[in-house]
């Protein structure tokens, strides 16, 4: 039997393989042997090949082979020759990497194996993800505050599961709020997230650029990056269209609602941008995320090339 799970999400399909696999060592008790195997043809054949009298079924994961073409073909041309060898065994092909679909393994695997394809959840059932996820962790989350986390991390299932871990054990049993949401995000970011849009406000793209970079090599992902500075635009946007209202900072931070150190910093960073040049800021990130999403240009090479152009 032969299964193939892959696509962008690779929470879910991560979350999808760890039960797969949890249900055949429950069922076949002893009579399984579980065997891994990562762009290494070799090691997955020796496994397949390597016969024993205790085992009755092999269960081989086999990681990330569709983004080499050769390596591809090798494992293709072995699933046709030794098809009657393979019979008994349960192969999963596990795909988290983006891979050309013009592949012959791919498509051979679409015929033959069972497949499920992981895309990032629409908008409707993310909610309804991340509402699920909270009532898994003990504890109920209000509907402002499951936008605030969609805000802050987008479609990245790993950040948002990480987080709701970290709320539900701040919130201990209480409903999560839209003002416990960033209370524990990261300050270094948001900081440095500040410097890049003052940076951004003195026309210094240079330093803007060297900013974001330096979260990007230290490992941060684009997509949150790029959702913060998103945010953090669309309260200057708010802010600006209530000081050229003439409303002071405390009518300012009474109508936001925002934290205070977020309102503040806004109400000053606001007055370095007119009105209309943060309209067509904010529009160009937009556009940015929509090409990211339809998958137009990669998440890094976005948000850089945005940073470089407002």
């Amino acid at each position: 039997m032969i299964l193939f799970l892959y696509g962008q999400d690779s929470f879910r399909s991560r979350k999808k393989l760890k039960e797969i696999i949890e249900q055949y060592q429950k069922v076949r008790h002893g009579g399984l042997s579980l065997f891994y195997t990562e762009d290494n043809f070799s090691n997955f054949k020796s496994q397949i090949e390597n016969q024993s009298v205790f085992v009755e079924k092999k269960l081989v994961v086999i990681e990330n082979v569709l983004a080499n073409r050769d390596l591809s073909q090798k494992f293709l041309e072995y699933l046709k020759e030794k098809e009657k060898l393979l019979r008994d065994d349960i192969l999963i092909f596990f795909e988290a990497k983006e891979f050309n679909s013009n592949n012959s393994l791919f498509t051979f695997l679409k015929k033959t194996a069972q497949t499920q394809e992981f895309k990032p959840l629409a908008l409707p059932a993310l909610r309804l993800w991340i509402r699920q996820e909270v009532k898994e962790q003990g504890t109920e989350i209000e509907d402002l505050a499951i936008d605030q986390l969609i805000t802050f991390f987008n479609n990245d299932l790993w950040s948002l599961s990480n987080e709701i871990k970290k709320l539900a054990s701040l919130k201990a049993g209480r409903k999560i709020e839209v003002s416990d949401i960033g209370l524990l995000a990261k300050p270094k970011i948001e900081t440095n997230i500040f410097k890049t849009i003052d940076a951004v406000a003195a026309g210094d793209n240079k330093k803007a650029l060297k900013l974001i970079n330096q979260h990007l090599e230290g490992g941060d992902s684009p997509i949150y990056l790029l959702t913060m500075i998103s945010y953090q635009f669309r309260n200057l946007l708010l802010v600006k269209d209530l000081l050229e209202k003439k409303n002071s900072l405390d009518v300012i931070l009474k109508l936001t609602k925002l934290n205070p150190f977020v309102a503040r910093k806004a109400y000053f960073l606001s007055q370095k941008f007119t009105f209309k040049r943060l309209k067509v800021i904010y529009s160009q990130i937009l556009d940015t995320d929509f090409k990211i999403k339809t998958g137009k240009i990669s998440p890094r090479q976005g948000l850089e090339l945005m940073i470089s152009e407002i």
